[in-house]
């Protein structure tokens, strides 16, 4: 008899969706997206019930019976949002008390619980989680594709658009922080126009794009001449060697090549070529731009410039610009 298959476990709100209810958790160690989280479920709870009593609880300081007492009724009848910071350094009377009320919540109060990750209180986060409570995750961006997707929610949160290698170019160069790329999409949405482009990053970000060879691989598989010959300058200013810019180069050529005229998923031609799903993906799409007579002829212009760069031209730099010029005029553009 086969085994019945277990449910997938689904999936909470983001911090862009949450709403306010009796039990909320934040796990994970990105403050600023838990800031967000909160200030959601504080705004929404004032909209809808007026005026809201807020009270912080310290997980670490926490005196028993605290809990209780914040969230007993209030004398003027207000909403009632209570924040529990610093689980992951919790007390045992946080413990304690925190596995009480998770298993008789008052439906009345909302209270936001968070913890920044470890193994500390992890009964209370199982019993929070039993409970009903919306988990909210509240990761780092890990890469450039986290970072890009970021700057494409946020745009479209605000019915905006910003074009996909103006989105890839404000993560570079914002960087890895959460807090500052959002600020930047602030600024772009503030002080840009209607829809954002590359040349609108390069207006206001250039100066801080850092030029590395990945990011001039992307502009010149975009087909975007001149900015990825600006951007390799840049990089030859800042110290890039050419050799690992060849390397970039022919690691993104040979990932398209690989999938060029591939059907199927992304998950299965990811095993076959020994790369990740969303690179296969990106592989895929960068790739409808060029027929098989391109790929050869930018896989041969790479072949040359790899020659050149290990000792047999005077001019590597030159050898790199040169394939990077034909790389960026192949295909339709």
């Amino acid at each position: 008899m086969t085994p019945a298959r277990r449910p997938a476990p689904a999936t909470g709100p983001t911090w862009r969706d949450v709403e306010p209810a009796p039990l909320v958790l934040l796990t994970g160690p990105e403050d600023y997206l838990a800031a967000r989280a909160r200030d959601r479920v504080r705004t929404l709870l004032r909209e809808r019930r007026g005026p809201v009593e807020q009270s912080v609880v310290d997980a670490s300081a926490y005196a028993p019976g605290q809990l209780a007492a914040l969230a007993s009724p209030s004398l003027f009848d207000d909403a009632k949002l209570i924040h529990v910071t610093g689980l992951a350094a919790m007390n045992d009377d946080m413990l304690a008390d925190g596995l009480a009320y998770a298993a008789a919540p008052d439906p009345d109060v909302v209270v936001v619980w968070e913890h920044s990750g470890g193994n500390r209180g992890k009964k209370l986060l199982d019993a929070l989680r039993a409970a009903g409570a919306q988990v909210v995750e509240c990761r780092p961006l890990k890469n450039d594709r986290d970072k890009s997707e970021f700057v494409l929610s946020e745009f479209r949160s605000h019915r905006r658009r910003i074009d996909p290698d103006a989105a890839r170019a404000l993560a570079a160069a914002v960087g890895s922080s959460t807090a500052e790329l959002a600020a930047a999409c602030a600024q772009l949405l503030s002080d840009g126009p209607a829809t954002i482009t590359f040349d609108d990053v390069e207006k206001y970000y250039g100066g801080r794009v850092e030029a590395t060879a990945f990011k001039v691989a992307d502009a010149a598989l975009a087909g975007r001449t001149e900015a990825a010959l600006k951007l390799w300058r840049q990089a030859l200013d800042t110290g890039v060697d050419p050799v690992p810019m060849v390397g970039a180069l022919a690691a993104k050529l040979r990932t398209i090549a690989q999938v060029h005229g591939t059907s199927g998923g992304s998950a299965r031609l990811a095993q076959r070529v020994g790369s990740a799903p969303w690179q296969v993906e990106r592989a895929q799409e960068e790739g409808r731009r060029f027929a098989e007579a391109d790929l050869v002829r930018m896989l041969g212009a790479l072949a040359e410039a790899d020659a050149q760069v290990k000792g047999e031209g005077r001019d590597p730099a030159y050898a790199v610009e040169r394939a990077i010029t034909t790389i960026a005029l192949s295909g339709r553009h």
